[in-house]
């Protein structure tokens, strides 16, 4: 056996049957992929990936519960903490990177981990879903407690690694969900649990298909909701930018024209030069003729909420 679980050759013990779990079945449609042609490969691939986005839909109102949660735990300064094993921890890290540049939130408030460290994130090691307390180095660096919310993501809900994430979180004092495409599922340490039934694959078993882009939507679903609950957005805006490269300096002077169409370009980009590049600043001195000091203790007074302090 390998560091940290990792198996060299064949498993050491037989392993549990896993032939009931959604995930593993055979699709019917694809019995004889490899007899079709590529055409027909791709479509049969485009096609199933509807099914993703109406698993998704049914479980919209756990998603949204999720959301909430999380968002309010950032709000008390707390964090979410996503974890998973291959492709479900791959995914969590895309998304918690994602949210600095989008939401200009602080990189500690979103935080992705893989199980293998983030030399996982391009090559595999699958062996190290097997711990069931891998996790727990992490979570004592990230001092995991009561303010924090933990999302364990796994597809087939079987990994170990996410089961015993699930179980140390909430021992921490951390509220917990699990993100799964297993409908089976149901741990007992876990308050908000969010089933994405998008069943079989095409490529029987290969969850980074259909049910990755279920993960994919449902991941964009909580952080755009809960960074919404937090004032990052003016209508479907994105005002929380910080202009600090040619195409976010062209971004927000286009938002900030949508505020005053009046102003010339010239005139957009001078305010927002003179906001510090912060797009909600300058539409705060603009629209109440303020200085960039008073305009970021409104923002602060509200909670950072540019409806708030404009109407």
């Amino acid at each position: 056996m390998g560091r940290g679980g990792e198996r060299r050759g064949c498993a050491v013990k037989l392993p549990s049957d896993r032939s009931h779990v959604a995930t593993e079945q055979r699709h019917d449609e694809s019995r004889a992929l490899d007899a079709l042609g590529t055409d027909d490969v791709v479509l049969l691939l485009a096609r199933d990936q509807r099914r993703a986005v109406e698993a998704v839909e049914r479980a919209a109102g756990e998603i949204a519960r999720f959301a909430d949660l999380a968002a309010e735990a950032l709000r008390v300064g707390g964090r979410l903490v996503y974890a998973g094993a291959g492709t479900s921890g791959r995914l969590g890290v895309l998304d918690a990177s994602e949210c600095p540049p989008t939401f200009r939130s602080d990189p500690s408030q979103v935080v992705g981990i893989i199980a293998g460290g983030d030399s996982a994130l391009r090559r595999s090691s699958e062996g190290r879903e097997d711990e069931p307390e891998g996790i727990a180095e992490e979570f004592a660096r990230l001092g995991l407690g009561a303010k924090d919310v933990f999302l364990g993501i796994a597809a087939g809900g079987t990994t170990p690694y996410v089961l015993g994430a699930l179980r140390l979180a909430k021992e921490r004092g951390a509220g917990t969900g699990l993100l799964t495409c297993a409908p089976h599922v149901e741990p007992e340490c876990c308050d908000v649990r969010i089933v994405l039934a998008t069943g079989a694959e095409i490529l029987t078993g290969s969850t980074r298909l259909k049910a990755g882009t279920a993960t994919k939507i449902a991941l964009n679903a909580i952080t755009t909701a809960m960074f919404v609950r937090l004032g990052k957005t003016y209508g479907n805006l994105m005002v929380d930018l910080a202009a600090t490269n040619d195409k976010l300096v062209d971004r927000a002077v286009r938002i900030y024209r949508e505020f005053f169409p009046e102003d010339s370009r010239e005139a957009a980009h001078a305010q927002l030069m003179a906001a510090g590049g912060m797009l909600k600043t300058a539409i705060v001195m603009r629209a109440r003729g303020v200085s960039k000091i008073d305009a970021e203790r409104d923002l602060a007074a509200h909670d950072g909420s540019l409806r708030a302090v404009i109407g």
